[in-house]
């Protein structure tokens, strides 16, 4: 009986979970501009209005490039943070690190607010390069936390037979170490990447006159006729993001296996 109502739980929590998600396709193809119950018909004109919107190849040129940079700081901070927690032992380490990982737990409404106060008090102008100093705060942590897997799942004796054939410590982290942990720093980039891309809050404080694409669509909410277009845009972004998620776990569990780690949980 205990198993059978822990079935109607998870589906019960699947379907909260992602009924709003299946609604998104479904309003996006369909052809009335109010979005209700009944459909009126099939329809791609959404997305082509979507393509035919210059605010919108704006907002989403600035996030990809936002995108882009935040992933590729990240994950190479990451690389040098997840090194050192795995490998060295340091005084305050773990304090440190506790640090390092705190935007995990703070609420992103804090870090905007502070971000913004600190920013405007040093007199920085608002940018996307501001944007992108946000995202890599947020997204270090999660870095951190894929790459420090996989560095524990890598065998130390490759690293030592290296020193011991005479290679420096530059070049054996160089050519062994980063070759072996290169499905890690994938999975890194894409998680930051969507992470990145999804991101509105820090984007909406920090950004300045130039949009990003979460600010724009909350912006076009204002406007009854913008909603269909907005449903497939959301659409298209739900898809990207599985697809690059998908491609994410694939690569994680492709250097848990490389290395001959066992595989303790991840992202799917």
């Amino acid at each position: 009986m205990k198993g059978g109502w822990f079935k109607v739980y998870a589906i019960g929590y699947l379907v909260f979970l992602y009924a709003p998600i299946i609604l998104l396709p479904m309003f996006a193809f369909n052809d009335a501009t109010i979005i209700a119950f009944p459909l009126t018909g099939f329809s791609t004109r959404w997305f082509e209005e979507m393509l035919d919107k210059p605010a919108l190849t704006i907002a989403v040129k600035n996030s990809l490039f936002i995108a882009v940079t935040a992933s590729i700081l990240s994950t190479t901070l990451g690389i040098f943070a997840a090194r050192a927690s795995t490998r060295y032992q340091f005084p305050m380490k773990a304090g440190l690190m506790g640090l390092i990982m705190l935007p995990l737990v703070l609420p992103e409404i804090i870090v905007a607010v502070s971000l913004l106060v600190v920013l405007l008090g040093l007199g920085v102008s608002l940018s996307l390069w501001t944007v992108i100093l946000g995202h890599v705060l947020i997204c270090t942590p999660f870095c951190i936390a894929i790459l420090s897997s996989a560095f524990q799942s890598l065998d130390q004796s490759l690293e030592e037979a290296a020193y011991d054939l005479g290679e420096t410590a530059a070049s054996t982290f160089r050519l062994i170490i980063l070759p072996l942990v290169m499905p890690g720093i994938i999975s890194s980039l894409l998680i930051s990447f969507t992470i990145s891309l999804d991101e509105f809050i820090i984007a909406f404080f920090l950004a300045g006159t130039e949009p990003t694409l979460p600010v724009y669509i909350f912006s076009q909410f204002r406007f009854p006729q913008a909603v269909p277009v907005i449903m497939a845009l959301g659409t298209v972004l739900v898809v990207l993001s599985i697809v690059l998620l998908t491609i994410a776990e694939y690569f994680r569990r492709r250097g848990i296996a490389k290395s001959g780690g066992k595989d303790t949980g991840g992202f799917l």
